[in-house]
């Protein structure tokens, strides 16, 4: 029986042209191994997203997927969390707990499952996958491995039937890696469990895989066994061959009859069949660029530190130099101190003992490309690195676009940073670091998330870097990349580095952290390490890269073509105005107003006339059930997102947060400047909704009483307000028109409401002269209160407004235009 069977699935981002993912149809059996390979940025993600529906990115689907016979979107969402596992790309965005033991059961204790099922499933996975020795500790004192087989433990106890993986080992080290998809194996092997995993490093996935799926493009462009895949992308003479195991591209390269090896152990087989019938030679193959006369770059001197005074010591006693013009690459596991290391050299963090000596600029490639973003487009991001600089237009627009096809980001430049894949955001970060052009670069884990191909580009990036005499510094678990480009390698254990030496004497002889070539050639070719070593050993063709090394010239100075996409991005849509065809408001809004004009008014006359004002929360609750009637009604031809009741709750917060901390300057409050924004973004509807409840839960804060039902209607009619009146056209999305609004109704109307509400709570009856009296002697608060809440909009309204937009567009939030 099918797992899954997918139907010319066809999908298409929100403000994109070209399909994500184009017409692939793809039945995965119980029980297989499913390997899916391609391209950075190709659809592989995107795919295995639409395989659980609380993952599926919003956008244009046609297609139909399959789950175990029933179409995936009927399958109960209680099923689908625990019969669909999946493991993300980064252990730390999956953890929700803070023990071990509790993120075991947080699955089961979310299914509902009583105490004694729980007990067993948690103690019966802790003992399959070895983690009774960490049961008891905090998650923050797990290293990246750990972490990543505790999320895999913690689904496995749901006892799911099909396991998605979306590269689960590009953050661990090697030896991590390896123990990692051993787990996976023994999973699919013993429990039967239907395994879909999408990977760049293929060499240890494959021996696994049933069969191996490959995309490109958003297409399925073949697919069947290991070897099979690999024979025809090598017949097809594809870029994606070069992402196969290191055995299957050795044998590619040489002349033979035998059987294609897959493994490093075939490989062996393979290569003493090839012993007996030709002389194998070793051939010197080196890429390097000697260094060795240079001065030094980087000078560390016996550094010792740690994040906290009583906290034990990260770095200990770390010695070591980098040659000016040096590749110099840093190895082993994770939690040694290879980051902090960096972090040292940059001067993020000093030592408490120790010297460093830095001769140049420093520019640095962070592990998390996401912390380099700051804008909402690529092109913008990049610009951003000439804010400071004084430079024409034409130099900036030069350099950008030449980073950008040096880094194959051309085609990205108008999307936003988060929305692009992993590999996709690695080379946008390394396009912003090389706009500095800095004298010595670091990288944390540059070739993280990127396809075999992109990893030539790299190195031909770095070679060019090195001829123009930049010292390079890098920390990498990728053993493949550092073994055939570094010139020379460390090994960083416990805080301090254990051995230097050049790229080959390091790794030879190492059992775990050399290449997959040593440990298949080895014992013929001892001095063999790269793919092409072993290849000119036997008498194959060697096809290395060949870089050009332009010496002499700016690393961005490059022949610039013309850009087929330039000029024909869709820009990412932020709504200035609602066009004339959608000013008609809803019968919501409507009904909305009925609510917010009549009823709600009349709830707070029953409270004060019938209940002599000393009921006010029971006012309070009903204000805001009357509230949440139209606002429901928004949901009601669909069912809503979790995500789309979350914004609303952060929307409430921030105004609750903001009210609280400024509780010492009376009036000064950014509530108003909240609800309007929220307002803005998501109806009138919601806008109230959100007055409504900050005002009420507030006021756990700021003190409750008769008056919080008059607050709650005042913050509310404001929101419900700016959603109105901007469904009208009337109000625009600008500074100065938001500012305007906001300082004119929180004067009038919340300040004649409150004032009104001052004299209500203390006399029996009223005249019209103690209303005005009363409004005259809080003009100067109620101007307080307008001018917070135009410093407010004038400092908060664009920065929301965009991030507000850009969460509508990406998940398909509520949009008051388009319900």
């Amino acid at each position: 029986m099918e797992t899954f069977e997918i139907k010319q699935l066809t999908f298409i981002y929100p403000n994109k042209e070209v399909p994500a993912i184009c017409d692939l149809s793809l039945t995965i059996n119980k029980g297989e191994f499913i390997g899916v390979c391609g391209k950075s940025g190709c659809g592989k993600s995107t795919l295995l997203r639409h395989l659980k529906t609380v993952l599926t990115p919003h956008g244009i689907r046609t297609g139909e997927i399959i789950f175990e016979g029933k179409t995936l979107e009927t399958v109960d969402q209680r099923i689908q969390s625990s019969q669909i596992g999946y493991v993300l790309q980064s252990p730390d965005n999956q953890i929700v707990t803070d023990k071990v033991w509790h993120e075991l059961a947080f699955g089961l204790e979310s299914l509902g499952m009583d105490t004694p099922t729980i007990r067993l499933r948690v103690a019966e996975m802790a003992n399959f996958f070895g983690i009774q020795t960490w049961f008891h500790k905090s998650v923050t004192e797990l290293s990246g491995g750990q972490k990543q087989i505790l999320n895999l433990a913690s689904i496995m106890t749901m006892h799911p039937s099909v396991l998605i993986l979306d590269e689960p080992t590009s953050q661990l080290d090697p030896i991590a890696a390896s123990d990692f998809l051993q787990i996976i194996g023994k999973i699919n092997r013993e429990l039967g469990t239907t395994i879909i995993m999408s990977e760049h490093r293929l060499d240890e996935v494959l021996p696994f895989c049933d069969r191996l799926v490959v995309i490109d493009n958003g297409k399925l462009i073949t697919q069947g066994s290991p070897k099979e895949v690999g024979f025809l992308l090598k017949q097809d003479n594809h870029e994606l061959f070069l992402a196969m195991p290191t055995p299957m591209r050795i044998y590619a390269g040489v002349t033979n009859d035998f059987e294609c090896p897959l493994t490093v152990r075939d490989g062996r087989e393979w290569l003493d069949k090839i012993g007996k019938i030709k002389s194998i030679e070793y051939k010197v193959l080196s890429t390097c660029i000697s260094s060795e006369v240079n001065a030094p770059a980087i000078q560390i001197d016996e550094v010792w530190f740690k994040y906290e005074k009583n906290s034990p010591d990260i770095i200990k006693g770390l010695s070591m130099t980098v040659k000016k013009g040096e590749l110099f690459a840093i190895l082993g596991g994770n939690g040694t101190g290879k980051t902090t290391t960096l972090s040292i050299i940059m001067g993020e963090n000093r030592p408490y003992r120790g010297k460093i000596s830095v001769q140049g600029s420093i520019a640095a490639l962070p592990q998390n490309p996401q912390a380099l973003f700051v804008k909402k487009t690529v092109e913008q991001d990049l610009y951003e690195i000439f804010a400071n600089r004084k430079m024409k237009k034409e130099q900036k627009e030069e350099k950008v676009w030449d980073v950008a096809r040096l880094c194959l980001i051309e085609d990205l430049m108008q999307s936003h940073p988060y929305d692009l894949s992993g590999g996709e955001q690695q080379r946008v970060a390394l396009a912003k670091v090389l706009l500095i052009e800095p004298q010595i670069l670091l990288l944390d884990e540059p070739t993280k998330g990127l396809d075999a191909y992109f990893k030539l580009k790299l190195a031909e990036i770095l070679k060019n870097l090195q001829a123009e005499g930049v010292t390079i510094v890098m920390v990498s678990h990728d053993v493949e990349f550092c073994a055939s480009y570094a010139d020379r390698c460390a090994m960083f254990f416990d805080g301090n580095i254990v051995t230097t030496g050049n790229t080959r004497q390091f790794f030879i002889g190492n059992s775990f952290y050399t290449s997959a070539a040593n440990r298949m050639a080895r014992h013929l070719i001892p001095q063999a390490l790269t793919v092409e070593d072993v290849i000119a050993a036997c008498g194959g063709t060697v096809k290395s890269p060949e870089f050009k090394i332009r010496k002499n010239t700016n690393i961005n100075r490059f022949k610039q073509e013309e850009f087929p996409y330039k000029d024909k991005m869709l820009l990412t849509p932020f709504i200035s105005q609602v066009t004339i065809e959608k000013h008609r408001l809803t019968h919501r809004t409507m009904i909305a107003a009925l609510m917010i004009l009549i009823f709600i008014p009349l709830t707070i006359y029953f409270g004060i006339y019938y209940l002599n004002d000393r009921k006010y929360y029971i006012i309070s609750m009903l204000i805001i059930i009357e509230t949440m009637i139209p606002f429901i009604m928004v949901f009601e031809s669909r069912k809503p997102q979790a995500r789309e009741i979350i914004i609303i709750a952060v929307l409430c917060a921030i105004a609750v947060a903001g009210r609280t901390v400024f509780f010492m300057l009376p009036q000064f409050k950014p509530v108003v400047s909240i609800v309007i924004i929220a307002g803005l973004c998501f109806g009138g509807e919601t806008g109230f909704l959100v007055g409504a409840v900050s005002g009420f839960v507030s006021n756990f804060f700021a003190g409750q009483g008769p008056w919080t039902p008059w607050q709650m209607f005042g913050f509310g009619i404001i929101g419900f307000l700016a959603g109105v009146l901007f469904q009208k056209g009337i109000l625009r999305r600008n500074k100065i028109a938001l500012c305007l609004f906001g300082g004119i109704t929180t004067f009038f109307i919340y300040g004649f409401l409150l004032n009104t509400a001052s004299i209500l709570m203390v006399q029996s009856t009223i005249t019209w002269e103690m209303i005005m009296l009363a409004c005259l002697r809080g003009i100067p608060f109620d101007l307080i209160h307008a001018l917070s809440t135009m410093f407010f909009l004038w400092l908060i309204a664009d920065p929301m407004i965009e991030k507000l937009d850009r969460i509508k567009l990406k998940y398909g939030l509520v949009d008051p235009q388009n319900r």
